[in-house]
């Protein structure tokens, strides 16, 4: 009976550690992940893009915000944000500040459902599952066209369903954005069309990567898709990997970089053709204040160098 007790005790001294560990030091470990996509004609000079996504923010997070400002020390040539900026009603004005330093560079953003609704208390175990994907019952919205002008003001352009060029360090990038699928205010329809002939790259930005959004980016040639929300998986599985990605992305391209195209979802990543498009998604820097845990997938934000093709 002692030997029984005392394994008990010790699986439940685990389980208390392992959730400690998870709210108290992971969730705040952030991390900057560096990745070289070959996007780029061969002899283009590289162009480094941050990729910044899933703040969820709430004004007493002052590590979160400073971190995020240090950022601007990498002085990438592009900032994307894919939205989740916000976790509270006055969580604006620590947004803005966080990303203020951000500024000085050419940014683009979409928005995401964290933007829009405030999250509410929920049974966390319905994370494991599909049936959150909708606004919450009762929700509170947030103030979110105070965030989009603070951003818009600060230069970054906004992609929610809009398609547009910009000129990044010299070279002609168009960006084909929607606005939040999570919460089905995607419109790909309004700004669908083949990649444009004259332009360097093409870039798919989306908050939630959804397949019916990925899909036909890829298939009207956009080389790259930078998309947020899915958070790794929040609570991974070492040696397994992620449970759930929020969303019917496969759970093996919960976070990071992999390839893309038309009817990958049911496909084996290794059976990529070899003109698919890179896709990176990030694990994102917050969580939601009512499940403030991560396991075995840091808090990140992430710096691309896109580089030819040939290199």
């Amino acid at each position: 009976m002692n030997t029984i007790l005392g394994a008990a005790a010790g699986v439940a001294a685990l389980g208390v550690g392992g959730v400690a560990y998870a709210s108290l030091v992971e969730r705040n470990w952030f991390a900057l992940r560096r990745f070289d996509v070959p996007v780029l004609a061969p002899g283009a000079a590289p162009l480094r893009v941050l990729h910044i996504s899933d703040l969820h923010l709430v004004p007493r997070q002052r590590r979160r915000i400073e971190w995020v400002r240090g950022l601007a020390a990498l002085e990438p040539d592009l900032v994307v944000n894919t939205g989740d900026n916000l976790a509270a009603l006055d969580a604006v004005p620590g947004a803005l500040e966080a990303m203020e330093p951000l500024f000085a560079f050419p940014g683009v953003f979409v928005m995401g459902s964290n933007d829009y609704y405030a999250p509410v208390p929920k049974n966390p175990a319905r994370y494991l599952t599909r049936g959150h994907a909708q606004a919450p019952p009762g929700r509170v919205d947030l103030p979110i066209e105070d965030l989009r002008a603070g951003m818009r003001d600060g230069g970054w352009v906004d992609l929610d369903n809009v398609r547009t060029k910009l000129t990044v360090r010299g070279a002609e990038v168009e960006f084909v954005g929607t606005d939040d699928a999570h919460l089905r205010k995607d419109r790909y329809a309004a700004v669908a069309g083949p990649a444009s002939a004259d332009v360097d790259l093409t870039v798919g930005v989306t908050h939630a990567p959804y397949q019916r959004v990925l899909d036909p980016m890829a298939a009207d040639g956009a080389q790259l898709l930078i998309a947020g929300h899915t958070h790794g998986g929040q609570l991974v599985v070492p040696f397994y990997g992620a449970l759930v990605t929020n969303c019917d992305l496969p759970t093996d391209r919960a976070k990071g970089v992999s390839r893309w195209w038309p009817g990958a979802g049911s496909t084996p990543s290794s059976a990529a053709p070899a003109d698919a498009a890179w896709l990176h998604v990030s694990a994102g820097l917050g969580t939601s204040p009512y499940a403030p845990v991560r396991f075995a997938c840091r808090p990140e934000a992430t710096l691309l160098t896109l580089t030819p093709a040939d290199a």
